[in-house]
Formats: structure tokens, sequence, C-alpha cells
């Protein structure tokens, strides 16, 4: 059996839970006005390899560390997800490691200086570079994903190596991919007053981990929700996603005041998030489904207009070209029959 997610510390810290039950920090609901609806964006430096990471406070004892809302360049150094950590009675557990070892070596310089506790975890959401090619540097910290996601990191962690290589350049040095090696245990995780849940998902990716602190009201979302840039699908599925996001949303419903930390975009509160990536994947999957139907090649879809809504969205056309091209002929070969169908025969000649 797989050890559980939050393994017993042989030092057991007091953690923030307790501090709250003491009278030391203010209860997470008198926090959330706090809360910044977005950053400025990291001051990244390409001369001297700094990311610039400025870990924010979202809640007592949580942090994110955000990135650059927008696509992979040189000039954000790739950094364009939003890492996080928390505080809890055993340490701190990192929440995704980013897009390289320079990364996580500064991302744990950056969390050593917010906070006295020992690191004693590193999650990774899902199987994307980006979200474990800092593991490097918490080697001896145990690294913990979900079955597939490290099924897929050891699958195609090289092909990610190769690629960022390409996209990132220098802020690459030294980076070998190193997959989790831990399964996690899905399910709520409660100690010392400290209410945590982790929720198996899919659809952005075949595993998609999402980390709920139901005691200090937020939620990491993972790639499941995206915010003001366009989502990701080299690995998706749109009707489970579709599904996990209404999974998402009726929590978010039910607890409106929730801070989404998505890992593209702003944090904010509410459905904001989810509802913006629910819509895009509705129009992506209906006009896939309509241009398939009605016959048109690859070209005829990439050249279809955007919706308004939608052209302010970051990491444009680039994502959408993708997006469509690597979706689009699942479709066409869906709707090959329909399309046949509606083809008019040719008249018969008089015998």
């Amino acid at each position: 059996m797989s050890p559980p997610w939050f393994a017993p510390s042989a030092v057991a810290l007091p953690g923030l839970a307790l501090a709250w039950v003491l009278g030391g920090l203010p209860h997470p609901a008198e926090a959330q006005s706090a809360v910044q609806p977005s950053a400025p964006p990291p001051r990244v430096d390409a001369a001297t390899l700094q990311y610039g990471l400025s870990p924010r406070s979202i809640a007592p004892g949580v942090w994110v560390i955000e990135g650059a809302v927008d696509d992979f360049s040189k000039a954000n150094g790739c950094n364009i997800i939003n890492t996080g950590f928390i505080e809890t009675p055993q340490g701190v557990w990192v929440i995704n490691t980013g897009p390289s070892r320079l990364y996580g070596e500064q991302q744990k310089q950056a969390i050593a200086a917010t906070t006295r506790q020992p690191t004693v975890g590193v999650l990774n959401l899902n199987l994307h570079p980006d979200y474990f090619f800092g593991n490097q540097a918490w080697h001896g910290v145990p690294l913990q994903a979900l079955p597939g996601t490290i099924s897929g990191m050891r699958a195609e962690g090289k092909a990610y190596e190769d690629n960022l290589f390409r996209l990132c350049g220098d802020w690459m040095k030294g980076t070998e991919h190193l997959p989790a090696s831990t399964p996690v245990v899905p399910g709520p995780q409660k100690q010392s007053g400290l209410d945590l849940e982790l929720k198996q998902l899919d659809g952005h990716t075949a595993d998609d981990l999402v980390l709920i602190d139901h005691t200090r009201g937020v939620l990491f979302a993972g790639g499941l929700v995206f915010l003001d840039r366009v989502p990701t699908t080299p690995h998706a599925h749109l009707a489970h996603w579709r599904a996990s996001l209404n999974h998402l949303r009726q929590h978010l419903l039910e607890h409106p005041a929730t801070v989404v930390v998505p890992s593209h975009g702003p944090v904010h509160t509410g459905t904001r998030g989810v509802d913006q990536t629910l819509d895009w994947i509705n129009w992506l999957d209906q006009t896939l489904h309509a241009s398939a139907t009605q016959g048109l090649d690859l070209g005829e879809v990439l050249r279809l207009p955007l919706p308004t809504r939608f052209q302010h969205l970051a990491a444009q056309p680039a994502e959408y070209v993708r997006s469509v091209t690597h979706l689009y002929p699942r479709y066409e070969l869906d709707n090959l029959p329909r399309a046949r169908s509606n083809v008019t025969p040719p008249p018969v000649a008089a015998q």
C-alpha cells in the first residue's frame, strides 16, 4: 500500500493550525479580504538567470509564487506557472516546482526565507514539465504525485527536456527531469485542526491532482483551471475535463470565499477561472465538431475568428493553433461517416 500523503514527521511542529486555536493568528475567513486579485509579473533577469521569485501570502500559512501569464519564452525564463507552499503541523509542503533546476533552487531559497519550518514533501499536480522540472532542487524530500502522473513523467520527461532546452535556452542549464517517485493517496488529510483534501480528477491530463485546504479556504486547482490564458490541451480529454470543472464549480458555489490558485493565471476567488475555462472548452469542442461536420480542412479551421470574449487571453494564437492541430483530426475521423452522408451524390447518367 502507498504511504499516506502526510507521513508522520520525526519532529512534530506546532504549525499554524494550532496558532489559530491559541489565538496567535487571524481566522482564515478574516484573511480573505487581504488577498489581492492579481500580482505584478516576476522580475526576471536574463543576464543573471534570476527568476525574481516572490512568495505572496494568500491565507495564514499559505503562499503562492506567481509566474507570468504568458507562453514559454526566454524573456520570462519559461516561468509561466504558479507554484506554492503551505505550512502543516509536520512542516512545509511545496506545490509544483517550476520549469527548471534553477527555478527549483531559487524556489527553495525563497521558501527558506519565508518560513522557518522544514520542508517535508513536494506535490507535483500533473505530468507537465513546469510542474516538476524543479524537482532536482528538492532531492532528498519525498516527491509525490498521482500514479498516472508518475508514469507520464517517466515516459515523456526526456522529450520535455529537449523541447524546453530549445524554448528556454540558458534557463535550463543543468536541468534533468526527475519524476516524482512516491504515489499520492487521494482523500481527506485531517490532522491537528487542519482539514486538507487531495482530490483525484482528470481531463486536463489523465491524472489531475487538486489540493483543497478546507480550513484556510484555498484550492490549488492545478492545470484544470486557467484564467486570462488559453488552456493547454496536449493530454486533454475535453468531456472529462468538463466534468471535473463542474465538480470544482459545485464546491466553489458552496464555498464562495475560497481562494483559487490556477496553475496558469491570476489567483482569484469564486468560479471566475472555472467558468472561463469551461467556456473555452465548450466553445472549442463545439467549433471543432461543427467544422468537421461541415467538412472544413485544418487550414480553414485555423483561420476561423475567435469570439471577442477570448481575444484578450494570453498565449494567443499559439495555444489555439496547437489545440486545433492535435485535436481536430480526431473530430474529422469521428464525423467522417456523417460528412459522407451529407454529400449529394452526382446525378446518374441516362441509360
